[in-house]
């Protein structure tokens, strides 16, 4: 019985922003919770832990696009800049080039 209080009082301050035994607050447990119950639903545990991994690895390469992408619209942009473009259209175009993030290893 005092198992179950003491995890569920660990799981209370995981939602409420504290990170348990490590010390470490990141400032995204809370989000990142909300998120998982959102996705999770009605789903049971033992199901929702294979979906995780592909999810997490789904934000990741998200995010290192996003950068790539909003980096090469700067760098295009910027006269001053050796890579600068004149045209928007062939800005974006570079933006959008698979070859510009593949260099990068991002996908």
């Amino acid at each position: 019985m005092a198992r179950r209080k003491n995890a569920k009082r660990k799981v209370t301050n995981l939602r409420d922003g504290q990170t348990g035994n490590s010390g470490a607050n990141l400032g995204f447990e809370t989000k990142l919770w909300s998120a998982a119950d959102a996705l999770r639903n009605n789903m049971d545990a033992a199901e929702y832990k294979h979906v995780v991994p592909g999810l997490i690895f789904l934000k990741y390469i998200s995010d290192a696009f996003k950068e790539k992408y909003e980096s090469l619209l700067k760098e295009t942009s910027d006269p001053k800049n050796e890579f600068y473009v004149a045209e928007e259209q062939a800005r974006y175009e570079i933006a959008e080039d698979r070859d510009e993030y593949l260099a990068e290893n991002i996908f």
